[in-house]
Formats: C-alpha cells, sequence, structure tokens
C-alpha cells in the first residue's frame, strides 16, 4: 500500500538531530517562552523575510490573534467584514467568527483553487476591513491585483499561510506578501512539528507587540496584564524541533516540486482535471488536488490499485452544519470544487516505483 502520507520516513533523516534538540530543551530546564523560541522566531522571520515572528501554540489561533490585535489596536471592531475564499477549510472562516467579524465569502477562480481576484471588489461594503489570502494546497494565493483593491479600500491583506511555506511570488515569501499571515505548523504541513504549532508573521511592530501579549494571558510584563488574553505558546520542545527542521525547508519542497512535474508530465487522463502551475516558485505543493467527475469510483480504483487517496475537503463551508445559516446560499464554482477534488500521495520520500505506480493508475482509471 502505498500511504497518502508517510511522516515517519521523512522525519527519519532527521532524527539524530531532532533527538539532541529535544535533549538540549530537556536538559536546559526551561520549556516555556525561552531561548529556544527566541532563537526559532529569529530564524523563521528571517526565512519568511519579515521583521517579526511570533510563536503561538497552533495555525487556528495565530488567525484568531491576528484579528484579535487588530481589535484591540483599533483597526476592526465586531460586527466588521472580512473577505474570505468560498472553498477554504473551516479554521480560515473560524478565526473570522471568533472574533465576532463577520465572513463574506468569495468565490475561488476553478484553475487556481484561490479567491478569485476579479469578485472581490463587488463584495467590498463600508464595513470591510480585510481580505483574507488562502495559499491553498500551498499555492499563493495572493497578487498585485488584490494588493490594489486593499489599497483602494484600505484594507488589510491577511495571509493563511497554512499551506504555503517556502512559495514564493515575485520573489517574496509566503507570509511576507500581506499585513500579517498566520500559519499552521502541524505535522502534516509542508514545515511541520512534532505535534500542534502556529506563528505569526508580520512587518508591523505594533501587531506583533500586542499578539506576543496576548498569546500570554494579554501580559506584556510578567503579571501586569494589559488584555484579557489567551494561552497559546508555542513551548521550547516545538520550537527546537522547528529549528532543525526549517533547515531542510527549502530542499523538501524542491522535492515535492520534482514529484508534482511528473505527474503534471505522466498523468493523460482526460477524466482528470490536472492542476494548472505557470510559476514552479508559486506552489510547494502541500498537497496535489486534482478533480474528477467520478470521484468516489476513482478512490474505490486507487485503493485497489493500493494507492491511498484523500478528499480535501468533501464539504464546504457553507454547507457545514456549523454555519447552517448559510445552507441556502450557493457558490457553485466552490460547490464543483469541493464535489470533484481528490488528493494523490505527494511526499519526498515517495519511491521512482510509487510515483511511477500512481501515474500508471491514474492513466488507468
Amino acid at each position: 500500500m502505498i500511504p497518502f502520507l508517510d511522516l515517519k520516513s521523512l522525519n527519519a533523516p532527521m532524527k539524530k538531530e531532532l533527538m539532541k534538540a529535544i535533549e538540549n530543551v530537556f536538559d536546559s530546564g526551561w520549556y516555556i517562552l525561552g531561548r529556544q523560541l527566541i532563537l526559532f522566531e529569529k530564524e523563521f522571520a528571517k526565512y519568511c523575510g519579515t521583521r517579526y515572528a511570533v510563536g503561538v501554540g497552533n495555525g487556528l489561533d495565530a488567525l484568531i490573534l491576528i484579528f484579535r490585535a487588530y481589535k484591540e489596536m483599533g483597526i476592526m471592531r465586531e460586527g466588521d467584514e472580512v473577505i474570505v475564499p468560498a472553498n477554504t477549510y473551516i479554521a480560515s472562516i473560524l478565526a473570522v467568527t471568533e472574533n465576532r467579524l463577520k465572513p463574506v465569502l468569495v468565490e475561488p477562480d476553478l484553475a487556481t483553487y484561490n479567491i478569485d481576484p476579479d469578485l472581490i471588489e463587488e463584495k467590498i461594503t463600508d464595513k470591510t476591513r480585510a481580505i483574507m489570502v488562502v495559499h491553498l494546497y500551498g499555492r499563493v494565493g495572493y497578487s498585485d491585483k488584490i494588493r490594489k483593491i486593499a489599497d483602494k479600500y484600505n484594507l488589510k491583506v491577511i495571509e493563511d499561510g497554512a499551506q504555503s511555506h517556502g512559495a514564493e511570488y515575485k520573489g517574496r515569501k509566503s507570509g511576507n506578501l500581506g499585513d500579517a499571515a498566520g500559519h499552521s505548523l502541524y505535522p502534516s504541513k509542508p514545515f511541520g512539528a512534532l505535534g500542534d504549532a502556529g506563528v505569526v508573521t508580520t512587518n508591523d511592530p505594533k501587531l506583533a507587540e500586542v499578539v506576543s501579549a496576548i498569546r500570554n494571558y494579554g501580559s506584556y510584563k510578567k503579571y501586569y496584564n494589559r488584555y484579557k488574553g489567551v494561552n497559546s505558546r508555542l513551548d521550547e520542545l516545538q520550537a527546537a524541533v522547528l529549528s532543525v527542521k526549517l533547515k531542510y525547508l527549502d530542499k523538501d519542497n524542491d522535492e515535492r516540486r520534482k514529484i508534482a512535474d511528473l505527474y503534471l508530465e505522466s498523468i493523460k487522463n482526460k477524466k482528470i482535471a490536472l492542476p494548472q502551475v505557470k510559476d514552479k516558485k508559486s506552489h510547494v505543493w502541500h498537497l496535489f488536488a486534482i478533480r474528477a467527475k467520478d470521484r468516489e469510483q476513482f478512490a474505490e480504483h486507487m485503493l485497489k490499485k493500493g494507492i491511498e487517496t484523500l478528499i480535501h475537503y468533501p464539504v464546504p463551508p457553507h454547507k457545514q452544519e456549523a454555519f447552517k445559516e448559510w445552507k441556502s446560499q450557493k457558490y457553485p464554482i466552490t460547490e464543483e470544487i469541493h464535489d470533484t477534488v481528490i488528493s494523490l500521495p505527494l511526499y519526498g520520500t515517495m519511491t521512482k516505483r510509487q510515483i511511477e505506480q500512481v501515474i500508471e493508475a491514474c492513466n488507468a482509471f
């Protein structure tokens, strides 16, 4: 069986370094808000090209804290609106609603799966305060057109960079394209920890300061609480692990790009819609998501061939029970994507034969 993802094999080459990093934290006796976190935050900020990085508990918290900080700064308030892609993972939307802001869904471009810039401006009202750009499946969703719209209406651009670590737009990395970015470092991401982890990147010193305080009970100084904060801190163990793994991120991204290139060149089945990519650096292939109208039959076919596939994601946000107030709304492009999309195995430790098997099975469907 070819697994959809093999994290054990991906982490195995780094095992000695990872165990040494963990041992160093253990021996230090300091496990929260210590030297390892400070070091990792500096390293990740440098990697993204931003002035600041703030480690938090997970990717959802990273996005939640960005909006929360903007509220504390007086830039947003309850009831304000945020433009969000209609076909994103629900976490993007939960970050908005958790802050009692209103998500305004916008259809994606079927060719990219990312928000369609041509449809944004018509959804802007006098309550709109931000555009959330989700780099879905590892592909940059930001564009100069989005920035021009944001500047025209004085809106913040917030990146959901949960799947796009290392992806680039015109020489700038994901996480350094908008005003702030929330990153998930969940183990299966292109850049993943050995547990839950997240980080906020920004060039705004005030935003970084407020997020840093809110993540630690609202404290800017021990026992002095400026905000009604939360407990969402990236711990020393995960920070140490991430410092090790960051050294290999570009190499890992290149390995996935090579496999994606083979898929794009060799899968020749008219029943399968392949991703369309013009700029290779703009995509890090967190997922190789294809579309098949006979998706269930395709998944069964692949399983019979000994290949695991996954659906990302089967139910669009506006059809989720959690947002039952949206169920009467129609987003046909989003619904087409969610009804047909299915992801193939793609990770750097796949063997040549495994890659060939996936291609052969796709062409045989």
